[in-house]
């Protein structure tokens, strides 16, 4: 019994990597167009946050540095 136990354990393997490579193998071009156009909008999102981002920084920084030139102890 113990013999047939260690060699249902190979068995057990041969099945997983033909169940591995069969998926491993499946066709994958039908899903890549979807991702590649969600790729698309994910690109253009982060370059319009990009822009939002480096708009709006740049007033709050000039006050700042005006103000810090401006108090400065010269003596």
């Amino acid at each position: 019994m113990a013999a047939l136990a260690w060699l249902l354990i190979p068995l057990f393997a041969v099945v997983g990597a033909a169940i591995w490579g069969s998926w491993a193998s499946r066709n994958k071009t039908i899903g890549d167009v979807a991702e590649l156009a969600g790729y698309a909008r994910f690109r253009d999102a982060m370059e319009r946050a990009h822009v939002t981002t480096a708009d709006s920084v740049r007033p709050e920084r000039e006050p700042a540095a005006t103000a810090t030139a401006t108090t400065s102890p010269s003596g």
